[in-house]
């Protein structure tokens, strides 16, 4: 695998940002599956890789890994601040497409993420179904209304105006329970697998949009194992999001230079 850390201006929010991103070496770059890894809320875009095996994991798939930089952002066209939601949802996979010439279809486009990237990916794949394949969610923060407006939201309630706006009322396409409703009318729907362990403070929101995506009819998957809200849990669920949504292992060894065909 090659790793890339990038440093690029962002025309949606007209600022420099940085991604992180490994990508297979030695095979077709026109049938490479892209993988947008979103990382939480007090994490930026290195912890996935510091913390994890990922880079392995990516290697024995064979798929590129693209970790961008959101802040604490919750993945959010903010109220009074920068368009997150679109930077990540629209921009980056064209960027990345137009960088590394991997496609930029559903058919190799898969998003996951834990807590707050957990939100961002379900968002996503909710808001755009036809975008994405795959989206795997861990320890998610599943109920914005309740994390704004409940215990949670007291102590962030400085950051909740400026993505919210001052009377903090969350609009309907940040609502994954009004996006799934929407989203279960669309004839293409992405596989979802969602993961929480039994100790996470936030276990009652999985099991309240895992009820209700069920009910809805999804092609959900989800698992739930003794836990908390922690890397080593995120590092087996993510082990498990490959497996479930990429399939098997392709492993191998690449070509070696001298020996590869120009």
């Amino acid at each position: 695998m090659a790793f890339f850390r990038g440093d690029f201006t962002s025309q949606v929010m007209q600022m420099v940002t940085t991604i992180h991103v490994v990508m297979p070496e030695y095979i077709d770059k026109k049938d490479t599956r892209v993988l947008y890894l979103l990382h939480g809320l007090s994490d930026n875009c290195s912890n996935w890789f510091r913390l994890t095996s990922l880079e392995r994991y990516a290697n024995e798939y064979k798929i590129a890994v693209v970790v961008p930089e959101v802040q604490r952002s919750m993945y959010t066209n903010m109220k009074y601040g920068l368009r997150y939601f679109d930077y990540v949802s629209e921009e980056l996979p064209r960027f990345i497409s137009q960088m590394f010439g991997v496609p930029n279809d559903r058919e190799h486009r898969f998003v996951a993420g834990l807590s707050m990237g957990g939100y961002g990916a379900l968002k996503c794949a909710l808001t755009y179904p036809e975008r994405y394949a795959g989206c795997a969610a861990f320890s998610s923060a599943c109920d914005i209304q309740e994390l704004v407006h409940g215990p949670l939201g007291e102590a962030r309630k400085d950051e909740n105006r400026a993505i919210y706006g001052e009377k903090l009322e969350i609009p309907e396409e940040d609502d994954l329970f009004f996006l799934a409703e929407q989203c279960s009318k669309q004839k293409e729907q992405p596989r979802f697998l969602m993961t929480c362990g039994d100790q996470d403070i936030l276990l009652p929101q999985n099991h309240k949009l895992r009820d209700r995506m069920q009910e809805l009819g999804f092609d959900l998957r989800y698992e739930e194992w003794e836990g908390d809200h922690t890397w080593m849990f995120w590092d087996t669920s993510l082990q498990l999001a490959l497996s479930h949504l990429m399939g098997e292992k392709l492993g191998g060894n690449p070509t070696p230079l001298a020996e590869r065909e120009d």
